[in-house]
């Protein structure tokens, strides 16, 4: 079901600033730079920004997953709740998050578009994959 940690996203109200701190961080400019996400590609992972985030929540981690729908059902079905509702937020990229029963935030993201392939990864979708 998961196929590696993939996206951590940032609350950055003042998305400017936050965009010249991390470029000079990483030593990269970003791949992606919209005025409501600017996104990062350092080591094959995204590190994204987002100015809507409240930074009160911290940032989030999503899990890659083949397929958002199925991976949505199997969380409900095991007592997960909806947070944020999965949705499309363009070139077919659907991320959404849920609060596990003990209280734990867990993002995923089904991203045909970016960095990390599924080489190497399980073929099963099973229990912890």
């Amino acid at each position: 079901m998961f196929l590696g940690l993939r996206t951590v996203v940032y609350p950055a109200p003042d998305l400017a600033a936050a965009k010249e701190w991390w470029s000079g961080v990483l030593g990269i400019q970003p791949y992606f730079d919209e005025p409501f996400f600017v996104g990062f590609n350092p080591g094959g992972y995204e590190l994204g920004l987002d100015p809507a985030a409240d930074p009160a929540l911290g940032a989030r981690s999503y899990w890659g997953v083949r397929d958002f729908a199925a991976t949505e059902a199997t969380l409900l079905a095991a007592g997960a709740v909806v947070v944020e509702p999965g949705g499309d937020v363009g070139d077919g990229i659907v991320l959404g998050t849920f609060r596990t029963p003990d209280g734990s935030l867990l993002g995923i993201i089904q991203n045909p578009v970016f960095g990390l392939t599924d080489a190497g990864a399980p073929e099963s979708d099973g229990p912890g994959r």
